[in-house]
């Protein structure tokens, strides 16, 4: 065999010297993205899958135009209806020389999960997505006040996280016995499921309230709002 042969046979090799390289390089450099996912933290997981801005940011408190107190303060239960049971509700006055503000109050409502699209109480994105893996509720306070012949509202949304003694899949059981306090006997225990210690307050729904605030104000200021007014 001469030169010329050895090469032809060498040359394959060489060429396919560099494709296996690069082909190493790709493979060590997912198992390092993959390996370093661990080590983000929940706030930048959180951020990652947070709502994107709204497109048009509404103000909150908002100010309404002028319009028949009666009117508004319809308009604003039917909108907070639709999201959140009405527990308290002292209407709006602002006529005839009396002014009073208007205030709502809600009971608290589990918040909607992915495989429930039709209820409105949690925004897509991860607010839904966090109703799905958590436990989370949320209550809505909604004020009108007068200001002249207009209105401000404000709507405040709070949530909470459900705060559990362990998790469903936990080996202790709940059901085990405590050397924190007295005896309890003649008890019924529930064993295997998680106990209940209370709600974590996660602050205000900043999305939901956006997408409120939005409905009412539409409401208001619909086209055929004139039309309603002088009916």
């Amino acid at each position: 065999m001469d030169r010329s042969d050895s090469l032809l046979i060498e040359d394959p090799q060489d060429v396919s010297r560099p494709a296996f390289g690069c082909r190493s390089f790709l493979l060590i450099l997912l198992l390092m993205i993959v390996g370093g996912l661990p080590c983000v933290g929940c706030r930048q997981f959180r951020y990652r899958f947070s709502n994107d801005p709204p497109e048009n940011f509404v103000p909150n408190p908002l100010d309404l135009p002028t319009a028949p107190d009666v009117f508004v303060w319809s308009q604003v239960v039917d909108s907070v209806d639709d999201y959140f049971r009405i527990t308290r509700e002292s209407p709006v006055q602002n006529a005839d020389g009396y002014i009073l503000d208007g205030r709502i109050e809600t009971a608290y409502r589990v918040g909607a999960s992915c495989f429930e699209p039709w209820r409105k109480d949690s925004t897509p994105g991860f607010e839904r997505w966090q109703g799905t893996l958590q436990s989370i509720r949320r209550r809505a306070i909604v004020i009108v006040r007068p200001r002249g012949p207009g209105y401000t509202i404000e709507v405040v949304v709070q949530k909470d996280i459900e705060d559990v003694a362990g998790t469903v899949g936990s080996t202790q059981s709940s059901g085990g016995i405590r050397y924190d306090a007295s005896i309890d006997r003649g008890v019924t225990r529930v064993v295997g499921s998680p106990e209940t210690l209370g709600w974590i307050p996660l602050g205000r729904d900043s999305s939901l309230e956006q997408v409120i605030l939005s409905d009412i104000f539409g409401r208001i200021t619909q086209k055929d709002a004139e039309g309603i007014l002088h009916h």
